[in-house]
């Protein structure tokens, strides 16, 4: 499919849902993809892209910086908290602030280096035990908390259950998002950006689509 024709998609979604062109950001998932792909986006002048292992991120994103100005890098996997400080030195933004403790952890490392990237809470919009995330009962005082400790908290993340209509998870991150006062959504994969779209979101993360099916491990 390619950058291209994702990009048109968005413009499009965006026309039909009455929003400003390029309003949604495009996070380009480049996760297990090789290095020969990646650079080929950033050929094409794509620069937003997301990690889902801080690891993984700190092996490729340097290097990829020395031949490319202005990459913003964008954490969009669980987050450990023994990994919280590289993943700030390396990212623009996080995607996945799910619990006290890394929110105590990144407060702490703000303090220490000055700088901290743009905050998304990861909502588990629906409840599922095996996937991360604040529960919806619980959205309203951890964005409280986190504010309490002064990080910046940009906006709110979901990935929906597999089985069930996207759209419904979207629309209720957007009122969560609009209830505590946050303008970031970053919601919609390649498979349901469109609906994301038109739901508000303001970053969708799209992978596959963009940079073809990830190679199988060797």
């Amino acid at each position: 499919m390619g950058l291209n024709e994702i990009t048109e998609r968005m413009h499009k979604a965006e026309a039909a849902a009455g929003r400003e062109t390029g309003a949604t950001r495009l996070i380009a998932v480049s996760k297990k993809q090789p290095d020969d792909r990646v650079a080929a986006v950033l050929d094409q002048g794509h620069r937003i892209f997301g990690e889902n292992r801080v690891q993984e991120a700190a092996g490729k994103w340097p290097g990829f910086r020395e031949r490319y100005d202005g990459i913003d890098l964008h954490i969009i996997g669980p987050l450990q908290t023994n990994k919280a400080r590289q993943a700030m030195e390396l990212a623009q933004a996080i995607h996945s602030l799910d619990r006290p403790k890394l929110a105590q952890t990144l407060a702490r490392l703000a303090q220490e280096l000055g700088q901290c990237p743009e905050l998304f809470v990861q909502v588990n919009t629906g409840e599922e035990p095996q996937k991360a995330g604040v529960l919806p009962a619980e959205i309203d005082g951890f964005v409280s908390e986190c504010r309490a400790l002064d990080l910046p908290v940009r906006g709110l993340m979901c990935i929906p259950p597999v089985d069930e209509a996207a759209s419904l998870h979207f629309a209720l991150l957007a009122k969560f998002a609009a209830r505590n006062g946050l303008g970031g959504l970053s919601m919609g994969m390649s498979g349901d950006f469109e609906e994301a779209i038109a739901l508000g979101a303001t970053h969708v993360r799209v992978g596959s689509a963009i940079f073809g099916a990830r190679p199988a491990p060797a």
